[in-house]
């Protein structure tokens, strides 16, 4: 028979096991005498399997009843019952049957439908990683879960998301952890580790015994670029150790994790760059002008001041011209570096196009707007190294104050302008802005 046939008694001891108990449990029948049914069910079962045996004993024979039980090679198995108790004997009588590939197929169709939701649902990434872990515990017991991503450019690795249960303050993994993930990492490949795994992987790894996990799974999250993080998951003794069931579940999520991680930071980039200047990363002219508005706004009912600077750069196109635009860029991302250090909350620096730049000052006394250009304007004569090479330039600043140079963001940005294109010439004739 595919099914195993049991008797146990009014305590759940084994007193009979058919034969196809070791193909479902790894138990030959002999083994299984004696043994109580709640020593190899998972934990977790235990109450629920005690209530149903009440209702058994009570005369109600159960039919689908399902939990899991370890196997002896330590693998979950998920199974279907069928029993009724048998007041003669003073025994249950029960049919089990493995429905762990049921389970299985089942779980993952869930986790495709789940992922896809929890996509939808999550507005930033810290919300996807928990959504996430989530999913994840459902597949099995997963309350220690660290996701690392390597950022596609520098390379660099981090853990955007970490929970461990033992060190509930911890943002970050530890040293084993670490060096796990970026086996996995470099690997391309699962890495399962049990107990007696653990400490010849470490021997093996030159990881200290005694910072490696009781248990250990980790997947990498594997994009058409290459491997663009890693999922990893660790127990500590008295959990169950990871089967390779649980690698295939993980790695079977782990790619429907991957497109959806890839396509979230794609939006996050597309939404970031629909604001924000590509070179520099500084705000565009759509983001200046909506903050421009939003200042207008704020300084109306608090009837409060702010300032617009125009900045524009002194012999950029000469660097360009002579030095070649990959010069030319690298020199406007050291300007914005510079000029980022000059404003803080809520001032902003925006990049408006070419070598022109916008900074919004709030609430600034006079001789803060006479300070903050002379700032500017030291900041960006001061000599800029690129790419070994020295480079000297300089800056031509106009001002426009609110509301006395103009009461809405046309007149203001006009203003602005003009004084810069102002303090411009007189740099061309020679004379001091």
């Amino acid at each position: 028979m595919m099914d195993a046939v049991f008797a146990v008694d009014e305590h759940a001891g084994v007193v009979y096991a058919s034969a196809s108990c070791e193909r479902i449990f790894g138990y030959s029948p002999e083994e299984m005498l004696g043994k109580s049914m709640f020593d190899m069910m998972v934990p977790e079962d235990r109450e629920r399997t005690r209530l149903s045996i009440v209702d058994i004993m009570a005369g109600l024979p159960q039919f689908h009843f399902e939990n899991r039980y370890v196997r002896k090679d330590g693998e979950i198995v998920h199974i279907m019952w069928t029993a009724r108790w048998s007041p003669a004997d003073q025994l249950r009588i029960g049919v089990a049957r493995d429905v762990t590939h049921l389970k299985q197929a089942e779980a993952k169709q869930s986790v495709l439908y789940a992922i896809a939701e929890a996509a939808f649902d999550a507005e930033d990434l810290l919300t996807l990683f928990r959504n996430i872990h989530h999913i994840v515990g459902t597949l099995f017991s997963a309350p220690n879960f660290s996701v690392m991503l390597v950022d596609e450019l520098s390379g660099q690795a981090s853990f955007p998301y970490h929970v461990d249960v033992l060190e509930p303050a911890a943002t970050s993994p530890n040293a084993a952890v670490h060096a796990l993930c970026m086996q996995t990492r470099q690997s391309g490949q699962p890495l399962l580790l049990g107990p007696d795994d653990d400490q010849r992987h470490a021997a093996k790894s030159g990881i200290g015994d005694h910072a490696m996990p009781y248990g250990w799974l980790s997947v990498p999250l594997k994009s058409h670029r290459g491997v663009m993080g890693v999922l990893a998951l660790t127990r500590y003794p008295g959990e169950q150790r990871f089967s390779e069931k649980d690698q295939e579940l993980l790695q079977f999520a782990s790619r429907q994790i991957a497109t959806v991680i890839e396509r979230h930071q794609l939006q996050r980039r597309l939404r970031y760059f629909a604001d924000h200047d590509p070179l520099t990363e500084l705000l565009n002219r759509r983001a200046f002008l909506d903050a421009l508005r939003a200042s207008l706004a704020l300084a109306r009912l608090g009837h409060t001041c702010f300032a617009v600077f125009y900045i524009d750069l002194n012999g950029f196109k000469e660097v360009n011209d002579t030095l070649g635009h990959e010069m030319g860029d690298s020199l406007l991302q050291q300007v914005a570096s510079r000029l980022r250090r000059c404003v803080g909350s809520p001032d902003t620096v925006a990049r408006i196009g070419g070598d022109e730049f916008v900074v919004l000052l709030h609430a600034p006394e006079q001789n803060r707007l006479a300070g903050f250009k002379r700032e500017v304007q030291a900041l960006l004569t001061e000599t800029f190294e690129v790419n070994g090479q020295s480079i000297s330039i300089g800056a031509s600043v106009g001002v426009a104050l609110y509301p006395e140079d103009g009461e809405n963001e046309a007149e203001l940005l006009r203003h602005a302008d003009r004084a810069m294109y102002d303090a411009k010439r007189s740099h061309l004739e020679g004379e001091e802005p």
